[in-house]
């Protein structure tokens, strides 16, 4: 994988920002593979949803580019709040690539976050634009990178370098199963999984994880039963493969493991 952008298209573009997105797309259609299939290109988009930038000519998956010269893995500007929620809702999410570039207009890190790792826990609505601008009164929303578990955040480019295709279609396939939990539930799936991730080792007991029944409370106001919530959604965790019981109120973590060749 060659991780140069053409910066000698820089100069059909007047402002930075077209100039970015110009670069960081004509890049991605010249070198990335869908994580989800075997295709070794995505296709640009011609439809008119502007969340939409490419379409797998495969199995039909799509994604979002963001690209961006700083680096913030905690919080990602994105658009409007409430169309970002009704697409959680409606279970229309696009899988994301956050794509970060240098000044000399070369991939440094690029990261694939799966469609089924949105939930409505990890978008924070930003304040009203104030009445002077153009747009008074739009709300905006921000994607809290840091509040999603690590299993979603595959990495494809890291520090300059390219990870083997074989490995980030192993990782996209490993959790594509969340996508069989409802939208209107997997916001608990997906919040029990990232507190087991917070956690920070590979077993951990149910005491453990009801160290966060603050947080999921917080997070879940209308729901009066937190306990057994979590509860049940370890045991989806467990149908999906990403943890295993081992005795009663024990648990450990199914580590991807990397495919031979």
């Amino acid at each position: 994988m060659n991780l140069q952008c053409r910066p000698e298209l820089a100069s059909l573009y007047k402002t930075g920002p077209q100039i970015a997105r110009i670069l960081t797309e004509e890049w991605v259609a010249r070198e990335l593979y869908c994580p989800a299939c075997s295709s070794d290109q995505l296709s640009q988009s011609k439809t008119n949803a502007p969340v939409i930038d490419f379409t797998c000519p495969g199995c039909e998956q799509l994604f979002q580019l963001k690209g961006l010269r700083n680096w913030n893995p905690q919080k990602l500007v994105d658009a409007g709040y409430e169309a970002m929620i009704r697409a959680i809702r409606a279970d229309r999410v696009p899988n994301l690539l956050v794509l970060q570039y240098s000044a000399s207009w070369c991939v440094t890190n690029l990261m694939l976050i799966p469609r089924v790792f949105f939930s409505e826990s990890i978008i924070e609505k930003r304040k009203p634009l104030a009445l002077h601008a153009r747009r008074a009164g739009w709300v905006g929303c921000n994607i809290l990178l840091g509040q999603i578990a690590s299993d979603g955040k595959i990495a494809m480019v890291s520090d300059g370098a390219a990870l083997p295709s074989q490995r980030v279609r192993s990782e996209f396939s490993r959790v594509r199963k969340l996508a069989e939990v409802p939208p209107s539930v997997r916001g608990w799936t997906l919040d029990v999984l990232s507190a087991v991730r917070k956690l920070g080792k590979s077993s951990f007991s149910l005491d453990d994880i009801y160290k966060f029944e603050s947080e999921l409370r917080e997070s879940h106001p209308l729901n009066r039963h937190v306990r057994p919530k979590i509860r049940q959604q370890l045991q989806v965790l467990r149908d999906l493969g990403l943890v295993e019981f081992t005795t009663p109120g024990s648990y450990r973590i199914k580590e991807y493991v990397s495919p031979r060749g």
